[in-house]
């Protein structure tokens, strides 16, 4: 199996160029056999919103907006499933009081035909989120891909981390997730902040955020405990993030494809942390390399 994640440096609110920018990289890539291509958490709009009224304008109608169009082109044209993030603005029925709209940070998944398989609401919010967003209400998402790609689990960033940073540490209700719906494949678009100087975006550019990719690795502990539940015994973990700042935000990048099985973590590939590229790597006993 082929897994491609797309890093690169969204500009707050400008989709037109946000588009242009992930065709560029993946116009100089090589793409030929990508079974899986991942963007990262609201790969388009970007992240940094502070408010419903700064957001509104950006939001996009379920599974139907310039993110997912653009999802469903690049699956057909690479022949691949299609992992990206939105905000999403969700209209409740005529007949719910007051007509209310709601908002969530999503991932949409499409298939190589275009057909939209899963669109999943972020479970745990952040900060961030919590100033525009609702809290989806299904929990994370899991299902099976067909063309013998597995049973995929989907979260999206703060997901990974413990509800509002309250509960218990070693609950890990992600990792947990990944284990309890035999996941092959665990899918994570991110838009991960780093504790590093902006700074090293730039003199450290091509190389990963040690620290991040460190404390992926533990939340993935009851993996690492149990070894993966799926096909193989391990669970191939996915964490596409973008890099850049926005206004005080610092993201760390390191977008990467680790190999999660009993007391062993195989890493794939790893992007640096202000590195704007398509990684791709072969990930064996899923589909076709």
């Amino acid at each position: 199996m082929r897994i491609a994640c797309l890093q690169f440096n969204p500009q707050l609110g400008n989709v037109a160029h946000n588009l242009r920018r992930a065709e560029t990289i993946i116009s100089r890539a090589e793409t030929r056999g990508i079974n899986l291509l991942v963007l990262p958490e609201m790969a388009f709009s970007g992240y940094n919103f502070n408010s419903v009224n700064e957001i509104n304008s950006h939001l996009e109608p379920t599974a139907a907006g310039p993110s997912t169009v653009w999802a469903r082109s690049i699956a057909r044209r690479l022949g691949c499933y299609v992992a990206v993030g939105y905000p999403e603005c969700c209209a409740h029925p005529p007949s719910s009081p007051l007509g209310l709209m709601s908002r969530y940070n999503s991932a949409v998944l499409v298939s190589p035909m275009g057909n939209v398989l899963v669109n999943y609401r972020k479970h745990f919010l952040f900060s961030t989120d919590e100033s525009w967003a609702e809290e989806g209400p299904d929990g994370f998402f899991s299902g099976d891909l067909p063309d013998g790609l597995g049973r995929l689990a989907v979260g999206i960033c703060m997901d990974l981390n413990p509800r509002r940073f309250e509960a218990p540490i070693e609950k890990y209700e992600f990792a947990h997730h990944i284990l309890d719906s035999k996941a092959d494949i665990a899918v994570m678009p991110m838009a991960w902040l780093t504790s590093q100087p902006a700074e090293s975006l730039v003199d450290q550019a091509q190389v990963p955020d040690a620290d991040t990719l460190a404390y992926w690795t533990q939340r993935l502990q009851p993996v690492l405990d149990q070894g993966g539940q799926g096909q193989s015994g391990e669970t191939i973990f996915v964490a596409c993030n973008r890099t850049g700042t926005e206004r005080s935000a610092c993201y760390a990048g390191t977008s990467a494809i680790l190999g999660v099985s009993k007391g062993n973590v195989k890493v794939y590939g790893c992007l640096g942390r202000g590195t704007e590229d398509l990684l791709v790597c072969d990930v064996p006993g899923l589909g076709k390399n």
